[in-house]
């Protein structure tokens, strides 16, 4: 992957997973992000608003690092990377979709879960991972372990991280950066109380400064 992205994801540590049903909350909420400290986010493509939303926050942010999530099949990686999208991520290991964009120069950070699917990332020469659910799929315990094997890995975490146990992912130095929405509430979102929310990102920010 792109040396300079990923210098730039460990910068920053935490990286928003933002669900848009509203385009006209994607500059607004792209700003609150900004000013809180954290210029990056995951938009997920599970709303019709995503490919509009991610055209919007860079439009409204062009410094800002945007990412398309949830990507499902290779159609939606056109889309993301033609609405403004800087890279990839998808929640579960798809061969298919990796190749794609190894082939296509396009920085993609699959989803793991397990050894079988690291081992299918590493095989195709992909050395950083998303690992989801992180929580449920057995947490920090299981990337450790995944890892030992694996020690050419990093990793992604995203799902069931907050403040309570950022920190302890991220002392670890297998992980790149994690991923969660818990800044980005939806109904701050839906509420349009972007005050919040960069409220909430500072908090972000400054548990961070205390790890890295």
């Amino acid at each position: 992957m792109n040396t300079t992205l990923l210098e730039q994801l460990k910068s920053f540590g935490v990286v928003p997973v933002v669900v848009l049903e509203h385009v006209q909350d994607a500059a607004p909420l792209a700003k609150a992000l900004e000013e809180g400290g954290l210029p990056v986010a995951e938009v997920t493509f599970r709303t019709k608003a995503a490919r509009e939303s991610i055209s919007a926050m860079k439009q409204a942010c062009p410094d800002m690092l945007v990412g398309a999530g949830t990507i499902l099949k290779v159609s939606q990686v056109d889309e993301a990377i033609n609405a403004g999208a800087q890279f990839i991520v998808t929640p579960a290991f798809d061969a298919e979709i990796t190749k794609y964009c190894l082939e296509h120069n396009i920085p993609i950070l699959p989803g793991t879960s397990t050894p079988t699917d690291v081992q299918a990332a590493y095989k195709l020469g992909v050395d950083v991972v998303k690992f989801f659910p992180a929580e449920q799929a057995g947490g920090l315990a299981m990337i450790k372990a995944i890892a030992a094997p694996y020690n050419m890995m990093t990793f992604m975490p995203t799902g069931g991280i907050g403040p309570k146990n950022m920190k302890d992912y991220l002392a670890y130095e297998k992980i790149l950066c994690v991923g969660g929405s818990w800044m980005v509430k939806k109904e701050w979102i839906e509420q349009r109380d972007f005050a919040k929310i960069a409220e909430e990102t500072k908090k972000a920010v400054a548990l961070l400064k205390e790890v890295r």
